[in-house]
């Protein structure tokens, strides 16, 4: 029963220790034509109900923390499925675009950092 609550006990009460570093998170954004849009930018309020919702049914979060994976990704390291899988998350959100392109920010208090710029992709070449 002990070494049981001792695996548990970490999971139970986390510890910032997990982290090896704590850093910006990267801001992912859009465009279609003209000026650049937050992807799934967050609520300016939450109801204590939909709070509650969330705790149990909240896929556009998870999908926001996806998005947020393939950021890092893509500013540590580029690659052609990273890249793939976020125009593919974002042209969900612009079905009626023709061509998009994005960007990952580094955003701190006094400045936005330019981590990754796509190409512009025409949505006729869309990733399934």
């Amino acid at each position: 029963m002990i070494s049981t609550l001792r695996l548990l006990l970490p999971a139970l009460i986390p510890s910032w220790r997990f982290f090896k570093t704590i850093a910006p998170s990267p801001r992912v954004e859009w465009r279609a034509d003209g000026a650049w849009h937050a992807f799934r930018p967050r609520p300016d309020h939450v109801s204590f109900v939909q709070m509650l919702a969330r705790l149990f049914w909240n896929p556009d979060w998870n999908e926001a923390l996806y998005a947020v994976s393939l950021a890092e990704r893509l500013a540590e390291a580029p690659t052609d499925h990273a890249r793939d899988e976020m125009f593919r998350l974002i042209a969900g959100q612009c079905p009626t675009a023709t061509a998009i392109e994005f960007r990952v920010l580094f955003v701190t208090r006094c400045q936005a950092e330019l981590l990754y710029r796509s190409p512009r992709r025409d949505l006729a070449e869309r990733v399934t």
